[in-house]
C-alpha cells in the first residue's frame, strides 16, 4: 500500500513512520512538510493512502484534500485537535488519529484502509468500517438535529431504546441516532457493553454498584447515577460473564 506521510513536524512524520514499521503491507514512498511538497509528490508518486496533518503553514490539509478532488487516495487523518473530526468525515476521511498516535488506534485504523480497498478491488460490499465490531476505543460519529459529535464509543454509559431510535448518554450529552437497539447490540463488542433487558445496553465498566432486585434480576448503578435493571435472564448470563 503505496503511503504518504504528511506532517509539518519532522518529529510526528518520524514517530508515525517508526509506528508504521509493525505493517508490512505499508509501503512509505515519501515524506512532506506542507501542502506545497505535497502536491507534486502525489501527481509524481501515486499513492494509495495519505497519514494527513490538517493544521499546516499555507494550505491545511482539508485544502489540499480541495486541490487533488477526483483522485484523491484514502485519507486518515492525524491531528493533535479534535475539534475538525466532523468536517473530516465530510472529506471521507476512513479514520481520524489524535496525536500522540497510539499503535492500537493505528492498527484499526489500517484494517479499515485494507477493507476499503480490498472492496475497490473486488468490486463487492465486504464487511468494512460499517460492519465492524465496535470496541470501547472506537470513535464513532453521533448526529442528531443540527447537533455533531464524535465520541469514544468507552465514554458511553448507556443506549436506550426509544421506538426507532436509541438514544446515547455520554457526559452530559444525550442524543438520538436512527437505529434499533438490537442492530447497534449487533455491532457492539460484547465483553464491554451488556444487553441489560429489553430497553437498555450498559457499558460494563461505567458500573459503579450492583443489588440483587425483583424476582432475581439485578440493579446496576452506573458512574454518573443511571439506575438500570438487569432482568432475570440476562442477570444469569451476566454472573456467567462477570465470575471468576
Amino acid at each position: 500500500m503505496k503511503t504518504l506521510i504528511i506532517d509539518d513536524e519532522r518529529l510526528a512524520r518520524n514517530e508515525l513512520r517508526r509506528l508504521l514499521e509493525n505493517f508490512p503491507k505499508i509501503q512509505i514512498i515519501g515524506e512532506a512538510a506542507n501542502a506545497d511538497e505535497a502536491l507534486p509528490m502525489i501527481d509524481e508518486l501515486e499513492p494509495e493512502l495519505l497519514f494527513l496533518d490538517i493544521q499546516m503553514p499555507g494550505k491545511n490539509g482539508f485544502e489540499l484534500l480541495q486541490s487533488i478532488e477526483g483522485k484523491a487516495p484514502e485519507v486518515i487523518f492525524t491531528t493533535a485537535f479534535d475539534e475538525y473530526a466532523i468536517k473530516a468525515f465530510e472529506f471521507n476521511a476512513l479514520d481520524y488519529l489524535l496525536k500522540p498516535v497510539e499503535l492500537a488506534r493505528l492498527s484499526e485504523a489500517i484494517h479499515r484502509v485494507e477493507e476499503e480497498l480490498h472492496t475497490h478491488e473486488t468490486g463487492g460490499v465486504l464487511p468494512g468500517p460499517a460492519t465492524k465490531t465496535l470496541g470501547e476505543n472506537d470513535q464513532v460519529f453521533v448526529k442528531d438535529g443540527e447537533k455533531c459529535w464524535f465520541v469514544k464509543l468507552g465514554k458511553v454509559r448507556l443506549f436506550e431504546s426509544m421506538g426507532n431510535y436509541v438514544r446515547l448518554y455520554f457526559d452530559d450529552q444525550k442524543p438520538l441516532v436512527l437505529k434499533s437497539l438490537n442492530a447497534l447490540e449487533d455491532r457492539l463488542n460484547p465483553a464491554t457493553f451488556f444487553r441489560a433487558n429489553r430497553k437498555h445496553i450498559i457499558n460494563l465498566q461505567w458500573i459503579e454498584k450492583i443489588e440483587p432486585w425483583f424476582s432475581g434480576g439485578l440493579l446496576v448503578t452506573l458512574r454518573g447515577g443511571d439506575k438500570i435493571e438487569i432482568s432475570r435472564r440476562q442477570a444469569i448470563r451476566f454472573k456467567d460473564l462477570l465470575s471468576l
